[in-house]
């Protein structure tokens, strides 16, 4: 019987097989596959890990997001009521101001008026004075006379003012 190239090389592989599984090459490549099957299973366990922790870590953000803009939302708030408070008081003492300012400024045209009446009733009696001491002297000549327009004239200043 004859054999061809074929089967010598049939036969080195079955050999090689034969002497790899004699040596446990075939354990060894097992334990291999095993130990980066183990490897692959706890890089997943952490991944799974990592993502729980970044899923809580994402709602935790979420939450205090949210109560940051509901606390934000709330200063916005006070803050416009704030303002508008303050508004309504400075229109307040705006008109208190300007009431009180319309009662001095009253109470100086009064005082005025008051002043320039008696400026007025002051000329005129003056000027009474004058004219019924011209009159008086035309009237009455002599001692007498002057005497009587002197002490008139004394006692109509004193009475006028």
């Amino acid at each position: 019987m004859e054999f061809g190239a074929e089967f010598y090389v049939l036969l080195g592989f079955i050999v090689f097989l034969g002497l790899l599984v004699y040596v446990g090459a075939h354990r060894m490549v097992l334990k291999g596959l095993d130990a980066r099957g183990e490897q692959i299973a706890e890089e997943l366990r952490q991944a799974s890990k990592l993502r729980e922790e970044a899923v809580s870590l994402l709602a935790s953000f979420e939450k205090k997001k949210a109560e940051a803009e509901a606390s934000a939302a709330q200063i916005v708030a006070d803050a416009r009521v704030q303002a508008e408070q303050l508004a309504q008081d400075a229109q307040t003492r705006i008109a208190d101001f300007v009431t009180r300012r319309t009662k001095q400024a009253e109470s100086k045209i009064a005082l005025a008026e008051a002043q320039a009446a008696a400026d007025v009733r002051a000329a005129a009696a003056d000027h009474a004075a004058r004219a019924a001491e011209i009159v008086l002297r035309a009237e009455t000549q002599g001692q007498t006379g002057a005497d009587l327009v002197a002490k008139e004239i004394a006692s109509l200043k004193a009475r006028l003012n």
